[in-house]
């Protein structure tokens, strides 16, 4: 689990005294440092940052100014053609699109088409792409073929890990190629694999010793089992594409590992950046909590309780109290099991509240990173005891892609 440091409540609430909460912060010591983390973990492959993660122009150009680090896993054609138009050259979409407009803009603008690699696991999608495609659309479109990650037991009949690509055998995936390539307007590139199963689940879950000791079985299992599979579906592709430029795995859960097979040429990160609260359960890796939010206290209805205003960010997934946000400064407060986190308000309880005032804050920290950004219009980046700027999200910019 990651503790506060001493202080940092004290040293947020003056950085920000000059502001309205609710609002949102970086710490950017904490930021870097996870940037240092991730790039020592990856032991010199690069890392490609995963902008959903992110979500916010500035922190992306600022840590793809650090060693280590190079391109972007994009989540939308429109958030990777708004990229690519913004300068970043190298933008891997990691999601399939039926964003036909988009691909009618990126085949008819060769600076757009030599900076986003789409992503494809079914001739369908070739099809739709083809079929968007304009007059003037003739420019070459860049491939990566995503392969399923999943891990199968007892013949297949269990599945652990997300439902992706139906691309799962290496043959499948060599043929997929070919079919790319025998195409006109259409190029592979890459290949990707994202083993969430792995890189995003915990394995030291608190209190729970024998479920954390079945999960780090299963990563341990599906880790042996990917890595065969991948290394020999990369030569599967390889001898149909003999240039390709790519292959990419990991996550921040995982980023060691993944980066400890041969086949895989850079790695995927970007969670480890903001390090939210899901994040805090790994044995492999312990990060700073670098994004937080503020909320004030508006309300003390009674003995062990305050109101803060706001709160209701819940996070994708599977619903459960782990997507909720938690708590964080100062320590020891907790939702009302009755209320949860509120639309409007958020009742906390717990000792500290009786030292809170009415315009006080609670830190909080968000369940995932990126989407912190989709509540918040601006982050104000914190250096020691200051804001020493403050930077739009995709939401100040207007951007909300999904």
């Amino acid at each position: 689990m990651n503790l506060p440091a001493g202080g940092d409540r004290a040293r947020y609430d003056r950085a920000t005294a000059h502001l309205d909460a609710p609002l949102a912060i970086v710490d950017l010591a904490a930021f870097d440092a996870n940037a240092d983390d991730l790039v020592r973990r990856a032991g010199g492959k690069p890392i490609r940052v995963a902008s959903k993660s992110v979500r916010c122009r500035a922190l992306l150009e600022r840590v793809l100014a650090r060693p280590g680090f190079a391109g972007i896993m994009s989540y939308t054609l429109a958030e990777s053609i708004w990229l690519a138009r913004s300068g970043f050259e190298d933008v891997l979409l990691a999601y399939p699109s039926a964003d036909r407009a988009g691909f009618a803009e990126l085949a008819g603008d060769p600076k757009l088409a030599a900076a986003v690699t789409v992503m494809v696991d079914d001739p369908a999608q070739l099809e739709l792409i083809d079929n968007s495609r304009d007059g003037a659309g003739t420019h070459e479109i860049r491939v990566c073929l995503e392969l399923d990650t999943a891990l199968h037991l007892f013949g297949g009949r269990v599945r652990v890990g997300a439902r992706r690509s139906p691309l799962r055998d290496p043959a499948a995936l060599a043929d997929l190629a070919r079919t790319v390539s025998a195409r006109p307007g259409f190029r592979v590139v890459g290949i990707m694999g994202y083993e969430g199963h792995v890189a995003g689940v915990g394995d030291a879950l608190a209190g729970r010793p024998l479920r954390s000791r079945a999960i780090r079985l299963m990563q341990a299992t599906a880790r042996k089992e990917l890595a065969a599979r991948r290394a020999e579906a990369v030569r599967a592709v390889r001898a149909a594409v003999p240039d390709l430029e790519f292959v990419n795995g990991g996550g921040t859960g995982s980023v060691q590992q993944t980066a400890a097979e041969d086949a895989v040429t850079e790695i995927a990160a970007g969670s480890g950046l903001y390090v939210p609260r899901l994040f805090d359960n790994y044995t492999s890796f312990r990060g700073r909590p670098a994004a937080l939010f503020a909320l004030p206290v508006v309300r003390r209805p009674g003995v062990g309780v305050v109101t803060v205003l706001g709160g209701g960010y819940p996070a994708s997934g599977a619903a459960g109290a782990d997507r909720l946000p938690v708590p964080y400064l100062p320590q020891g407060l907790r939702y009302d099991p009755q209320e949860g986190a509120g639309e409007v308000q958020t009742p906390l309880l717990g000792g500290p509240a009786d030292d809170l005032l009415i315009g006080d804050r609670v830190w909080f920290r968000h369940a995932k990173a990126g989407e912190l950004c989709e509540r918040f219009d601006a982050l104000h980046l914190i250096e020691g005891d200051r804001v020493t700027a403050t930077v739009p999200t995709y939401r100040g910019e207007g951007r909300t892609f999904l």
